[in-house]
């Protein structure tokens, strides 16, 4: 196992002072973390501590000299460390390898920025399919005896269960696990870079995207709910993610555009899913309007709250969509709640406590706004691409193009053909 960046625990006892840190050691061939506790020094003039009680715990204080010989003596620590585990970095089991290396190496908090190395919301989605696909998979296979036929072979026994994206996803997580192992130095090569996928791989359903009919129809049936009408808009003509929305604050919006700062996964505020992310984007008069009806309709509240009777207030600071703790909103729970019962009139609204009158649209998820942005950006520009990669801050057009841009619409490729023939005509 690799060492982690540790710095030591202090404490005394009588006239001597003791440092603890921990090392590795190997137990029936599995490495395992211990704690091990080694006298420092002995107290004088220049090495002094103190202690008090509070809380019914006692607290220590040490002079500067003690830290310094603290930090000289984990730096020979580490420095061991290191030396014994790029010598002999063991073999061990996929299962182990991930639950007491990859995992925490991905969870770990990088000091420079203070934000993890990977995304709460990457984490999630390796976690989803680890714990679904490979965990039985590697069973107690080691690192070092996983073959490349063995991958080809997995991915082949799943075909008839799931479709081709899903295989690039474990093809993908497979390939990343044993790259660290080789970082590690535990294997001499990665199995998964001769992995093959399956030639009769089921290409994915595609996914949906709201027109513009329908984007309208579903902001119209929550005419009651500018809250999310706003989130709609937001989504079907701005094209924001999820989280990016639920972290709005009032002061991401100017009087022309709305900044793209942060987002949220699963009450987790960070910053935006990619450094291209973090944009300024118009603000158009289908986002402009719900915005303002629900500042009025934010600030009256607030002033209820408050006791203040004056109806000029306006919300200028804290989230958008806040819940009653100050967070950002839980946007599953605002959609499941208001918005699909107003979209599909399946069930009651829990605000309303009745079940509203069916949209005239279908409920196909938030991200399905975002898709049709790019398409109607695209139709609406006579096909400038730029537009749209700009409007979804994609850091490559490929993206754009290959993963959200959708059929055109009859209208859109009549219009398109009409342009062909003027062109054709005009040549004459």
């Amino acid at each position: 196992m690799s060492p982690r960046r540790q710095e030591g625990t202090l404490f005394a006892i009588g006239d001597t002072c003791y440092l603890k840190y921990r090392i590795t050691e190997l137990k029936d061939g599995t490495p395992v973390r211990v704690h091990k506790t080694v006298p420092l020094c002995e107290k004088s003039d220049k090495y002094t501590w103190w202690s008090k009680q509070k809380n019914g715990r006692t607290r220590w204080g040490f002079s500067g000299a003690i830290h310094d010989l603290r930090d000289e003596k984990m730096a020979e620590v580490r420095a061991k460390m290191q030396v014994e585990y790029s010598a002999d970095a063991e073999d061990m089991s996929v299962v182990n390898f991930w639950e007491q290396r990859y995992l925490p190496y991905l969870e770990e908090v990088i000091q420079l920025t203070g934000q993890s190395r990977k995304k709460p919301s990457t984490v999630r989605g390796y976690t989803q399919i680890w714990t679904q696909h490979l965990k039985a998979h590697f069973g107690t296979m080691s690192l070092r005896e996983y073959e490349p036929f063995t991958g080809t072979r997995f991915l082949q026994s799943l075909t008839s269960t799931q479709g081709k994206n899903t295989l690039k996803h474990i093809k993908a997580l497979g390939c990343s696990i044993f790259k660290r192992a080789l970082i590690e130095q535990r294997i001499k090569a990665n199995p998964w870079h001769d992995v093959q996928m399956p030639d009769d791989a089921i290409e994915s359903k595609s996914t949906e995207h709201y027109t513009l009919e329908e984007a309208e129809d579903i902001i119209s049936a929550l005419v009651d709910h500018v809250d999310c009408q706003l989130v709609l808009a937001l989504s079907c003509f701005l094209g924001l993610r999820p989280g990016e929305i639920a972290s709005l604050k009032w002061e991401d919006f100017d009087s022309e555009s709305v900044h793209i700062r942060r987002s949220v996964v699963r009450g987790n505020v960070g910053t935006p899913k990619t450094p291209e992310s973090i944009a300024s984007l118009p603000l158009i008069e289908q986002v402009r309007i719900p915005l303002e009806l629900w500042r009025q309709k934010s600030s009256q509240k607030s002033s209820q709250e408050s006791n203040q009777k004056s109806s000029k207030l306006s919300k200028t600071e804290g989230y958008v969509f806040e819940s009653r703790n100050g967070t950002p909103v839980d946007l599953h729970n605002l959609v499941s709640r208001v918005i699909i019962p107003h979209v599909n009139g399946s069930r009651k609204c829990v605000p309303c406590d009745r079940v509203p009158k069916k949209s005239g649209a279908t409920w196909k998820g938030l991200y399905a706004g975002r898709r049709g942005a790019c398409t109607a950006a695209i139709e609406a520009t006579g096909g400038n691409y730029a537009v749209a990669q700009a409007l979804l801050r994609h850091k490559t057009m490929t993206t754009t193009l290959n993963v959200y841009k959708k059929q055109i619409t009859p209208d859109a490729f009549k219009a398109g053909m009409k342009l062909l023939e003027a062109a054709v005509n005009s040549g004459k």
